[in-house]
């Protein structure tokens, strides 16, 4: 029997203020311009646990990706800390890559994602007991065995995805009872938002990961945020 709504918001709150808060641990929380992070914050708040904020700024982001950041630090009374690679890693990487090197090959995209991605992320989860994501188990084949809370591998941490259960519905259904501020690029077709380069928006009846590195297979549409590492 599936989960009602009702029950995955508890479920959520549950696991932040279980899991997280009477344990005293110190976790960050991504924000990634999308709804699922809005929605996170809001749980995490209404858990009453201790949390701070963070964002990476990757110098591909859409500007109403940027705007959405300052009109969410206001409607929650937050403050997102940014975090980046080095001048000259990105100088490098330019380099390398060049304006279309993402489109020709994989590897070269991977390498992209790599350093404007997971170098600053690893910077953001330093010190932290565990980190909380908005990754769901709906969104795509590449999440499909995401869990409430798992063991982080590649960073030695825990991780958190108060979402697992949500369901698009669930998400739009959230946003719209809580009055939370979307990012303006939803009005416009876009249903899973990332850097400029690598994301479109998407037709009617579109999958809503198909806006992401439209030109891969399925099973490769991951940035390395969130797959999968055994300890």
């Amino acid at each position: 029997m599936s989960q009602t709504y009702e029950i995955k918001v508890a479920e959520a709150i549950n696991t932040l203020q279980e899991l997280i808060g009477a344990k005293a641990l110190k976790v960050t929380l991504a924000f990634s311009h999308q709804s699922e992070d809005a929605i996170n914050i809001s749980l995490a708040q209404k858990a009453g646990i201790e949390f701070d904020l963070f964002t990476l700024e990757t110098h591909k982001l859409f500007d109403e990706s940027l705007a959405y950041e300052k009109e969410i630090e206001t409607f929650f009374g937050v403050a997102i800390k940014r975090f980046s690679a080095s001048d000259e890693q990105i100088k490098a990487l330019e380099a390398k890559v060049g304006e279309f090197g993402i489109f020709d090959n994989i590897d070269l995209r991977k390498e992209c994602c790599h350093v404007r991605k997971l170098i600053p992320l690893a910077q953001a989860l330093k010190g932290y007991d565990g980190w909380i994501s908005g990754i769901r188990i709906a969104q795509s084949i590449t999440r499909s065995d995401t869990k409430l809370v798992e063991f982080d591998g590649k960073f030695e941490l825990l991780k958190f995805n108060p979402l697992t259960h949500f369901s698009d519905e669930d998400v739009e259904r959230y946003m719209h009872e809580n009055a939370i501020p979307q990012n303006a690029l939803y009005a416009k077709g876009f249903k899973s938002i990332g850097c400029k380069p690598c994301t479109r928006a998407i037709k009617e009846g579109e999958d809503i990961r198909a806006g992401r590195w439209w030109w891969e297979n399925p099973e490769h549409k991951e940035c390395g945020l969130h797959l999968h590492k055994e300890k």
